[in-house]
């Protein structure tokens, strides 16, 4: 079954050592924030479904995020600690949760919210943001090493983006290097996790590397103004990043909202052949 596919998300560098290689002291940590929680009813937002809200909504044309059964987010040490349970009821049926970002940083938020949404039901997967001042098979070590395998787990997730508030690296390798070291880093995980990862990424990386001369890519692509058929014509997603601003029962502040392509029935079809075996 082909499925359309969206998705995006935004990763600050922050905290990341200098570029080149050379013996790293160990992992850059960062602390866990605990924003304030925001009222979805003080948040309606026409177009999504009414379980959720959007801090800073848009006037939605033709299919809408609400046309969606299946809705997930993901997140990063800014949400804090997620009641889980809470998002669970609201509607929440998936978490990619950021576990690692190059060669030497660790998200804290994945170790803590993992286990917590696995045990109220919703299906967690880990996504790492690419650096591009470290190679392909550093990262991909990098993230195996910190992440273990977990049966019935979501793929895990290729973030990758410009990395334009990068204090250290802002390299933009020409597009057929892209491409190349993207294919050396889904081949290490899928060879290491049994399935193949996705590829999250925004409008301008997509067309700037070509992404769509890429055999065998399932997307989840970031669109937060428009349906993706309108920003990656013609591309096949799974994921839809509808929203970076988006408003959830127990998650505090802002979170990234998602749909996924199909429905109920299909997300189950979609479970049973791309989770962690």
């Amino acid at each position: 079954m082909r499925i359309r596919t969206i998705l995006t998300m935004g990763a600050i560098c922050a905290g990341l050592a200098a570029c080149g290689g050379g013996h790293k002291p160990g992992p850059v940590r960062t602390q866990l924030m605990a924003p304030e929680a925001l009222a979805v009813e003080d948040h309606r937002a026409a177009g999504l479904p009414r379980q959720f809200g959007d801090a800073k909504p848009h006037a939605w044309d033709g299919i809408t995020p609400a046309h969606y059964a299946v809705h997930g987010l993901d997140a990063a040490r800014y949400q804090g600690a997620i009641n889980w349970p809470e998002a669970r009821a609201a509607g929440i049926s998936f978490a990619w949760l950021k576990a690692t970002e190059g060669g030497d940083h660790v998200d804290p938020g994945f170790e803590r919210n993992a286990p917590a949404a696995r045990a109220a039901g919703v299906r967690v997967g880990a996504y790492h943001f690419y650096y591009f001042c470290r190679s392909a098979a550093d990262q991909a070590k990098w993230f195996i090493e910190r992440v273990p395998k977990h049966a019935g787990d979501l793929p895990p997730v290729l973030d990758i983006e410009w990395n334009h508030t990068s204090p250290t690296c802002q390299l933009r390798p020409p597009a057929e290097k892209v491409r190349a070291e993207m294919r050396v880093f889904l081949d290490l995980l899928e060879r290491h996790y049994g399935t193949r990862p996705v590829v999250y990424t925004d409008p301008a990386f997509y067309a700037d590397n070509g992404l769509g001369r890429m055999p065998g890519v399932e997307f989840w692509l970031r669109s937060v103004s428009a349906h993706p058929s309108e920003r990656y014509p013609g591309e096949y997603w799974s994921f839809w990043q509808y929203t970076g601003t988006g408003v959830v029962p127990g998650v505090g502040g802002t979170v990234d909202l998602n749909a996924f392509a199909g429905s109920r029935q299909s997300w189950e079809a979609w479970l049973s052949a791309r989770a962690q075996p």
